[in-house]
This record gives structure tokens, C-alpha cells and sequence, in this order.
């Protein structure tokens, strides 16, 4: 796909600013759309090597098309990660899936606007094809042809919680998106990535090790002495294979219109991220929990297939964990100074 200058949505995010690091290291032009103009000046300040190459756009919001019409001019590529997320809700279908399903259609619309836009990859999630009603035995694999078969109406529910509600909101703006494309028939093709728990180091713009993103934080926590949390699934991915797959699923035309379940091929559990913690941090052994836990090992998520068609291959969870800790441990280091 002969892709030059991208849109990312949520470019000073987790996974948005890997993505963009990424795109940038192949020699495309990258705009980044994102809600803070500060962390666009962090972002650009951090990157002197690419100045020229990134620019940003303010989007207040990803619900009005008005801002996306300009942010989409001149792009060839689209990459949407920017999605609601909160689990501190009152209202879920007000503030998680009423605004994920508009923000990709507003994405969408503006897109369409332009005509040498010739693909979107879409940052959907797990939680749109997992089935929590879904047990082993017998053993099973979950892959992109699988749905989460949660209706609306139980995504939406009062009394539902916002852990479901936000698996709902990226359910039901992925089906936005296919049936976006199914029924309007734009110039432009899609390509989904349903990834799971994603763990790695940070390169986007955080104001201390407290403001880690969620999966991150409970990494640091884990390392920091706390209780060890349940992991709610065994699949994971590093958040830099997590942007090799972003890249490739934009620039490899014959993957078109495929929907991807990229992880790694181990499992993880806290206390194997524990364990990790122990063997490389002398400093930090002996606060850590040695809490036993064990691994989920009776179905599984096909990564596989993304790693062999977008073209990357897996960290191991030791080496995502180790770099995430060292990178927290000097963040930590830095507040004290």
C-alpha cells in the first residue's frame, strides 16, 4: 500500500504514540490528532530527530466532524486508536458507548472526504471477541472471526458495570466501522486489531509513574509490594509489537478488510510477572508477593495469524515486563530528584 503521510487519533496516547513512533521510523509524514495540545508540544519536543515529519491537530472532540474534516486533508492513511475509556462512570451508554460508536463514525465521514484515502486500521479490542459465558472444556481458540455476543441492551444497562459497558462500546463502534464500509462503500478499505491486556514501555508523553496507563500501573503496583490482581484473561501483548501490527496492517495492501487478533503466544498471570520482577530487580525482591496464581491455560487467542500476515514477531513477557519496570523505577527516580 503505497501509504506517505497518516492520520493517528489518539497520537499522544499509550498505544498512539508507539504507532506513530513507528510510522516515522519507516519514513512517513505523521499527523497526530489528539484532545491535549501539551502533550502534542511534549511529544514534538521528544522527537527533535523527526521535526518536519509530525505534526499534531487539536480535536476537542471525536464525536463532531467539524475538526476531523481538516485533520483528515492531504492524508493517504488513517489510524483510529482514540477511543473513550473510563470505568468511573454514572451513565455507561451516555459516556462510553454512545461516544465510541460516534467517534468512528465521525472519523469515518470525514475520511470519506477525502479520496486518496485509501485505508483505516481500526484499534478495536479482545473485548469484542471474547464471550465470558464461553468455557472448556473442550479446549478452544478464540480468532478475528469471533464476536462478543453481547447485546446493546446489556451493555447499556443501568445496572451493568462499566467493565462490561466498556467492552460494549468497543464491540458496537468495531460493527460501526464494518458496517460504515459495507454500506457506504468508501474509497477506502478496513483492517481491525482486537488486542488483549497490553503491557511495554511508555513513550508518550506521563506526568510521573502514578499516572501509568491502566495495565501498566497494575505492573507497577505488583512490583511496588500491592496484593497481586486477578488477571480477567491470560492473553497479552507488548504495546511495540502491538504498533508493528498498527504499521503493517496500513502498509500491507493484500490485507484488506481482515480483522486481527494480535498476541503473544505466551500467558501471563501477576504472579509471573512477580516472579520476573524478583530475578531482575535486586532491589525490589523482597517487597514483592510471593502469592502463587495459577495460569489459564484452557483456551486460546490466535495471534499467530497477525504475526505472520502484518509481519512482526512477539516479545517475550519477561523482557516487556523488565523494560517497563527499569523505565518506571527512573521515572520514580527523576520525582525524587
Amino acid at each position: 500500500m503505497d501509504v506517505k503521510f497518516v492520520l493517528v487519533t489518539g497520537a499522544t496516547g499509550f498505544i498512539g504514540a508507539h504507532i506513530v513512533d513507528g510510522l516515522l521510523a519507516r519514513g512517513l509524514r505523521v499527523r497526530g490528532a489528539t484532545r491535549s495540545l501539551v502533550k502534542c508540544d511534549a511529544m514534538i519536543k521528544a522527537r527533535p530527530q523527526w521535526a518536519g515529519r509530525l505534526e499534531f491537530v487539536q480535536i476537542e472532540d471525536f464525536e463532531r466532524p467539524g475538526g476531523l474534516v481538516d485533520a483528515v486533508k492531504d492524508v493517504d492513511g488513517i489510524i483510529h486508536t482514540a477511543s473513550p475509556f473510563t470505568y468511573d462512570t454514572t451513565d455507561n451508554e451516555k459516556e462510553l458507548i454512545i461516544p465510541a460508536i460516534n467517534g468512528v463514525k465521525a472519523v469515518f465521514e470525514a475520511a470519506s472526504t477525502n479520496l486518496n484515502i485509501r485505508r483505516i486500521v481500526l484499534t478495536s479490542s479482545f473485548a469484542s471477541v471474547m464471550n465470558v459465558n464461553r468455557k472448556a472444556p473442550p479446549y478452544f481458540t478464540y480468532t478475528g472471526a469471533d464476536w462478543n455476543p453481547l447485546s446493546y441492551e446489556e451493555a447499556a444497562g443501568k445496572a451493568t458495570s462499566a467493565v462490561v459497558a466498556y467492552r460494549g462500546s468497543k464491540k458496537f463502534a468495531e460493527l460501526a466501522a464494518w458496517e460504515y464500509v459495507r454500506e457506504k462503500k468508501p474509497g477506502f478499505d478496513l483492517v481491525a486489531l482486537c488486542p488483549p491486556m497490553t503491557f511495554g514501555p511508555v513513550v508518550h508523553p506521563v506526568d510521573g509513574v502514578e499516572k501509568l496507563n491502566e495495565s501498566n500501573a497494575m505492573l507497577w503496583k505488583v512490583a511496588s509490594g500491592n496484593p497481586l490482581p486477578v488477571a480477567r484473561v491470560p492473553f497479552w501483548i507488548d504495546v511495540r509489537d502491538l504498533a508493528e501490527a498498527h504499521v503493517g496492517a496500513l502498509l500491507k495492501s493484500e490485507v484488506g478488510g481482515a480483522r486481527y487478533t494480535p498476541a503473544s503466544p505466551e500467558r501471563f498471570s501477576y504472579a509471573l510477572a512477580a516472579n520476573i520482577i524478583k530475578d531482575e530487580f535486586d532491589g525490589l525482591k523482597d517487597g514483592v508477593s510471593g502469592e502463587e496464581q495459577a495460569v489459564d491455560e484452557s483456551h486460546g487467542l490466535d495471534g499467530e495469524t497477525a504475526g505472520k500476515e502484518l509481519g512482526y514477531s512477539y516479545r517475550s513477557f519477561r523482557e516487556t515486563v523488565r523494560d517497563l519496570i527499569a523505565q518506571a523505577l527512573e521515572m520514580k527516580a527523576q520525582q525524587s530528584r
